[in-house]
């Protein structure tokens, strides 16, 4: 059975990067949209960055920015990976000649099919619960309304935490999970204890 990866997400803490590190995680999300309450300035991005080291993945999300600002970040910020959380199109995404990912806010009514076929450039599509908003909403969705065979790579995010992930990867089978407030004493704040115990939770599903 194909290991799933692992992203814990809206770091913001240099102490929260490495129990993440530490823990086993494959990439670390750092959000790069204002109004969310794990938003981080580039300048803190740059200091969070110095502590994810080789072969952990260091991805950006973005909501609705504009090319300017994502490339400001980019210039300063080593991401590997792009996460685009809004309204974006499949040529917003690819100008950046980075590797990126979609989000999607499922619910009923939005076809998954057209959607990841709407991306073929995408590296994976993030399925996320629908809430008002953007992100962190700590909210699941109802699984089955996942096609079996999607055109892309799925992550699975919305309303995972220790308790739920080891269901979810089963029920679901998604190349990787992502997660944020599941793993949080407070908004933004990580609990090295819950991350720890999710991601022990990833790997007896993978078992």
């Amino acid at each position: 059975m194909s290991r799933t990866r692992i992203k814990i997400c809206g770091l913001t803490r240099s102490e929260d990067v490495l129990a993440a590190v530490n823990a086993g995680a494959d990439a670390i999300g750092l959000v790069f949209y204002p109004p969310s309450p794990r938003y981080v300035s580039i300048e803190q991005a740059q200091r969070l960055a110095q502590d994810v080291p080789p072969f952990v993945s260091l991805v950006g999300l973005f909501v609705n920015a504009t090319p300017e600002e994502v490339h400001a970040v980019l210039a300063a910020v080593p991401l590997t990976l792009l996460q685009f959380h809004g309204d974006e199109d499949e040529a917003y995404c690819r100008q950046f000649d980075r590797p990126y990912i979609k989000a999607a806010r499922v619910q009923p009514g939005l076809n998954l099919l057209e959607y990841a076929a709407s991306f073929p450039s995408a590296r994976g599509l993030l399925l996320d619960a629908f809430v008002e908003g953007y992100g962190g909403g700590g909210k699941t969705f109802d699984w089955s309304l996942i096609p079996s065979h999607l055109s892309l790579p799925v992550i699975l995010s919305g309303g995972l935490e220790p308790a739920n992930v080891t269901a979810a990867i089963e029920a679901v089978k998604p190349a990787a999970v992502d997660v944020s407030s599941g793993v949080e004493q407070a908004k933004g704040i990580k609990d090295a204890g819950k991350i720890t115990a999710f991601i022990a939770g990833v790997h007896k599903a993978d078992v």
